[in-house]
């Protein structure tokens, strides 16, 4: 019995202004709030209310046979929480429905994992527990930050309980095989690996809008006969997509939503074909075998790599910078400065660094600045700044702990005479 599992990525950054050398000592505010506002206010009226209220339609109309999961950043409940907290309602309505799983990924949406297993550690179990918090969820499942996977990262998640972890279809790693079934990861026995579905992703996710693709116009008849086409070699077809692909990417007006609230209908219209969330496939499929995966793998380019956040000398400089000030910051631990510090690890800072086309972003995720040396250089003064008050947070700190080092101590017999006559007059 074949089924459809749907699960969005929901991601908003918040973006770095225009920080210069001249603000660095004398001004600590980094981000761009009025674009921040601008944007997410935007986004929030022509994607996430709207698309929100139309999956809400559909589970009523279709109850349990209707299913959905999504992925959400820390970054972008922070801004749904700060600029439009009636998002935050719109998800946990959707949450009370009981057809909808959300998945864990680290808080920041950060590359944690590749540099900082401990700070990955904390990220994660901070962001489950914010799910936990706002819809009632105890992640089972894992979703790392633009699908980077490999081995190693199976190995952690099964050892931080998680019961299913999401990852890219890439060829180089199926080989033959169908990304159709749950597999099983490497040395991994008690977690289980969902593999996206890129070209049927991608029909939705890319291709939708575009007028020059031979498939267009995609409607939901069309889409569920090629899902119906491979029932017979599949169990579940994963598609994972940017929920921006509802409402941006393609905007209303090209049908996306007209598509959305048909296809469950095209799709159910065979019997044999149901929708689950990605906790309910592992839990009811068997793995058809392992894959191993040594080095990292990504959702981004043709590639399926690393390089689009760690593909030139700038990418890496700015990355190795700042994790290097991880031991420092969590020593420290004060509120102000943890919190730009994890705020300072979003991969979208080191993405707009990215050099391999120069211009190859979505037109839903453009680039803030006009160059990828524009955005370094303010990254790296940003980075400067906060290191000039995580060292005179250090200097406070050392000088606290002298003060108290050297302030005298009462004696301890003292205080035992003073306390006696209390004891006799029964006090």
């Amino acid at each position: 019995m074949p089924a459809l599992c749907l699960c969005y990525e929901v991601h908003e950054p918040y973006r770095l202004r225009r920080y210069t050398v001249f603000d660095m000592g004398q001004n600590s505010v980094y981000e761009d709030d009025d674009r921040n506002c601008d944007t997410l206010l935007f986004t929030a009226r022509v994607c996430y209310l709207r698309m929100n209220d139309l999956l809400l339609k559909l589970i009523r109309r279709y109850g349990k046979d209707f299913k959905v999961a999504f992925s959400i950043s820390g970054t972008a409940l922070d801004q749904f929480e700060q600029y439009a907290p009636e998002v935050v309602d719109s998800f946990r309505a959707l949450a009370d429905t009981g057809c909808v799983e959300f998945v864990a990924e680290t808080g920041p949406h950060s590359l944690a994992f590749l540099y900082s297993r401990d700070e990955f550690d904390l990220q994660v179990r901070e962001h489950c527990a914010r799910i936990r918090r706002l819809f009632g969820q105890k992640p089972v499942t894992f979703r790392n930050t633009e699908f980077v996977y490999n081995n190693d990262l199976a190995v952690a998640l099964e050892k931080l309980g998680f019961k299913a972890v999401l990852a890219e279809g890439a060829d180089h790693v199926l080989g033959w095989r169908s990304p159709n079934y749950l597999y099983r990861p490497i040395s991994t026995p008690r977690l289980g690996l969902l593999l996206r579905n890129v070209p049927l992703s991608s029909d939705i996710g890319l291709r939708f809008s575009d007028r020059g693709w031979n498939q267009w116009p995609l409607t939901a008849e069309k889409y569920a006969a090629w899902c119906h086409s491979v029932a017979d070699s599949a169990e579940v077809i994963n598609i994972f997509n940017d929920y921006h692909c509802f409402g941006l990417r393609h905007s209303g007006e090209t049908g996306i939503f007209d598509f959305m609230e048909a296809l469950p209908a095209a799709l159910l219209a065979r019997k044999d074909f149901r929708f689950t969330t990605p906790a309910e496939a592992v839990k009811k499929l068997k793995p058809v075998g392992e894959i191993d995966v040594p080095e990292f793998m990504s959702w981004d380019d043709e590639g399926r790599d690393l390089t689009a956040w760690l593909g030139n000398d700038m990418q890496k400089d700015a990355v190795h910078a700042l994790y290097a000030l991880t031991p420092r910051v969590r020593k420290v631990n004060a509120p102000e400065l943890t919190h730009d510090f994890e705020r300072l690890q979003t991969s979208d800072h080191f993405r707009y660094i990215s050099t391999k086309w120069f211009a190859d972003f979505v037109s839903d995720r453009p680039n803030p600045f006009n160059s990828p040396y524009d955005a370094y250089i303010t990254y790296m003064n940003v980075l400067a700044d906060f290191e000039m008050r995580l060292t005179a947070a250090e200097e406070t700190r050392a000088a606290s702990a002298a003060a108290t080092k050297q302030r005298p101590r009462a004696k301890a017999g003292a205080g035992r005479q003073r306390s006696a006559p209390s004891a006799k007059a029964g006090v």
